[in-house]
C-alpha cells in the first residue's frame, strides 16, 4: 500500500509542477568537483588545419574531386 502512495505523491507532484529531481538537484552544494571530464583548450582554427592536411596527405581529395566529375558526367549522361 506504501508504493501506490509513493507513486501517487510522485505522479502528484509532476501535475503540480515540481520535478523531483530537480528539487534535489537544488540542494545539492555548488562547489562540487567536476567528476569524469577532461578539460582541454581547443583550437579550431588549428583542428580544421590538422584535419584537411590529413585529408590531402591520405589522398582522400583525389578520391572527392574524382567522385565529383564521375557524379557529374553521370548525371548529365542520364537526365533529359
Amino acid at each position: 500500500m506504501m508504493a501506490i502512495e509513493t507513486v501517487t505523491t510522485f505522479i502528484d507532484s509532476f501535475s503540480q509542477g515540481y520535478d523531483p529531481i530537480s528539487q534535489l538537484l537544488l540542494k545539492l552544494p555548488i562547489n562540487w568537483t567536476i567528476v569524469a571530464q577532461t578539460l582541454k583548450q581547443t583550437d579550431l582554427g588549428g583542428d580544421v588545419q590538422k584535419a584537411f592536411a590529413h585529408f590531402v596527405a591520405t589522398g582522400q581529395i583525389w578520391a572527392l574531386l574524382t567522385g565529383l566529375i564521375i557524379g557529374y558526367l553521370f548525371r548529365s549522361l542520364t537526365s533529359y
